[in-house]
């Protein structure tokens, strides 16, 4: 009997770390950006992938206040959370990732930049798609023409796509970058791009003086598409380019209008991603690489 209780015993404890990883695991997402189609489709695929693993989901979204999401961070950091998941720039919320390290809660960026205080963080590449999509203005412009650029500083995977836009451009000496314009959030990047297109229109009236519309993301290039309709100068060939391929995006392209292309990212595979490495750090305590980067795909007409 004795020995038969040894053996249960020595059975029990070689399954307990078995049956403690197998544990429900909470995970909270934050982010102010839950309104934009790009972090919506993150988010959605983040919960379906963790929610195949067994883990609880808690989704906080501040509505674009940064500020408001460094409290909610220190709250979460109390109610001790296995694992935190970001979609926002770190170096503005690092109250609360020290918040979170304090607690002893690994934090992972969904989309997000590089910082030390993340364990590890998963994007696509910005300077692909950026250089992709200023080649493709460039080679439509046959290297010549103005070109008003949206760009979106504050948030690091934006605000370096506009970076290297800006350089292949000026690395064109027949092109020449007439605006740089943060839309305003107010009522929506894309409203915010439909008004700040109106004014650049407005001051550059004549035909042709505009060649082209370059935008880090696809609601300020469906915002200048919308200006440039409504004032009636879609048949000056303006050309126009976004990044993320949302529907309503797609949707423009394929109508072959102004709106000539777009970067497919991979938002689910992205998802996946976050929820894969998590997976690998709680199962082992570390992960492979701090900077993980998912593929994406140039989009034009021919390709809808």
């Amino acid at each position: 009997m004795r020995r038969n209780l040894f053996i249960l015993t020595g059975i029990l404890l070689l399954a307990l770390p078995q049956f403690l990883f197998a544990q429900s695991r909470t995970v909270a997402v934050l982010t102010p950006f839950l309104a934009q189609p790009g972090t919506q489709l993150m988010v959605e695929g983040f919960e379906a992938a963790a929610k195949s693993k067994g883990w609880q989901v808690d989704v906080i979204d501040t509505s674009g206040d940064v500020a408001a999401l460094v409290s909610r961070m220190e709250d979460v950091a109390l109610q001790k959370v296995d694992v935190m998941v970001i979609n926002v720039d770190p170096s503005q919320i690092r109250n609360g990732l020290l918040a979170a390290k304090d607690a002893g809660i690994p934090v992972f960026g969904m989309d997000s930049g590089a910082d030390p205080l993340l364990t590890a963080n998963v994007t696509s590449n910005g300077y692909v798609m950026a250089a992709e999509t200023a080649t493709y203005v460039v080679d439509q412009l046959n290297g010549k023409g103005n070109v008003v650029m949206f760009i979106f500083e504050p948030y690091p995977p934006v605000q370096k796509r506009g970076a290297i836009a800006e350089s292949i451009f000026n690395n064109e000496p027949d092109i020449k970058i007439m605006e740089k314009i943060t839309p305003s959030f107010d009522r929506g990047p894309l409203e915010g791009a439909r008004n700040a297109m109106e004014a650049v229109l407005t001051a550059n009236p004549a035909k042709g003086s505009i060649q082209a519309v370059w935008a880090a993301w696809d609601d300020p290039a469906l915002g200048a598409e919308q200006a440039i309709r409504d004032a009636g100068r879609e048949d000056e060939g303006i050309v126009i380019v976004g990044i993320d391929a949302t529907e309503q995006a797609r949707d423009r392209i394929a109508a072959r209008g102004n709106l000539k292309a777009t970067v497919a990212q991979d938002f689910n595979g992205i998802a996946n991603t976050v929820a894969n490495t998590v997976e690998q750090y709680l199962k082992s305590g570390s992960v492979s690489r701090s900077q993980i980067y998912v593929s994406a795909k140039l989009v034009t007409a021919d390709d809808l």
